[in-house]
């Protein structure tokens, strides 16, 4: 993997890693797959602790740091919510340097980038993102090894997000398409694109690395012969509940459906960084099939589970890719 060193460095945003520094995490993540697969020990961090810092709650997050840490031989810390002073009682500031002198590593999972930017300034050791309101960097690893499980290389692939895309998954996939050389379509209504200063930066570095950035809201010419076809749910987590019926008629028009799928390549796959409303599973979907008649939202059913949906794949990936950043900065 060369010369590449990530030690001690945080994982906040993927626009601070190198092209050649997110391939050494992708091709590092495929290695501890491996060994995880062929039940091989990698406890290497053991005599290391960490602690998970979740103002939003979630299920594969918490699941791939804490398995990811107890696989490389750490200790893990989890609070939740309610369990820390973090921002109410203390400072963010106050709070990065207690625990930077107990943890060798903080996971933070919230709200404004600012904060987890704050707990890498004041800490003192490697702080991963989680998910911010802004960005997603380590669901993005999990989404390109998936890819490339599928496809090889992901270079000059053509992936479209379909739905929201100024969320962070969206922000996200846009930066690390950039910076891989992959095609990336936000395909959404035009008032729901990405940050216009964040599609001029990954313009220029898309086009250094051989790839286009493209906005449309035309879902047949988006989807045209594209790889992999993403979305994610139309209300994200924090957005108040209000908002679904004015989501609904906006974004109803971008379902990833057959139709979309038909219009990709034949060999095309769909994914989706979970929870996912497909059904009628849920309290939440049950309780918008109730009130706006819909029995599915983003996606429907027989796109989730057909053949060319990668999400439990995706799903499983959060922990290799996870356990490749810690392991990556703190070994």
């Amino acid at each position: 993997m060369g010369n590449i060193s990530l030690k001690g460095k945080s994982f906040l945003k993927l626009l601070d890693f190198t092209s050649e520094e997110i391939r050494y995490l992708l091709d590092l993540s495929k290695e501890l797959k491996q060994k995880k697969k062929n039940h091989i020990a990698h406890d290497e961090l053991k005599g290391k602790n960490i602690v998970l810092l979740f103002e939003k709650t979630s299920t594969r997050t918490r699941c791939a740091f804490e398995v990811a840490g107890y696989d490389l031989g750490m200790g893990v810390t989890y609070l939740d919510p309610n369990s820390s002073q973090m921002g109410h009682k203390e400072s963010i500031e106050d709070t990065a340097k207690v625990l930077g002198r107990m943890y060798d590593g903080i996971e933070y999972r919230g709200f404004d980038q600012a904060i987890v930017e704050d707990l890498a300034k004041y800490s003192g050791v490697p702080v991963w993102n989680g998910l911010t309101t802004e960005f997603h960097p380590t669901q993005m690893l999990a989404d390109i090894l998936t890819v490339e499980e599928n496809f090889g290389n992901a270079k000059g692939l053509k992936l479209v997000f379909m739905g929201d895309a100024r969320n962070n998954v969206a922000n996200s996939l846009m930066v690390i398409s950039s910076k891989l050389g992959i095609n990336f379509v936000a395909c959404g209504p035009k008032e729901n694109m990405p940050d216009e200063k964040l599609v001029e930066t990954c313009k220029k570095i898309a086009n250094e690395n051989g790839s286009t950035i493209t906005l449309s809201d035309n879902v047949e010419e988006s989807t045209k012969d594209a790889d992999v076809i993403y979305t994610d749910i139309w209300v994200s987590m924090g957005e108040d509940k209000s908002i679904w019926e004015k989501r609904i008629k906006l974004l109803s028009p971008y379902q990833v459906n057959k139709n979309v799928m038909a219009n990709a390549k034949s060999n095309a796959i769909f994914l989706h960084c979970l929870p996912s409303f497909h059904d009628l599973n849920t309290t939440v979907a049950r309780d918008i099939y109730e009130k706006y008649g819909l029995k599915e939202m983003e996606v429907t059913d027989e796109v989730f589970t057909s053949k060319q949906s990668k999400v439990f794949d995706e799903a499983e990936n959060r922990l290799h890719t996870i356990k490749a950043v810690m392991y990556a900065t703190l070994k």
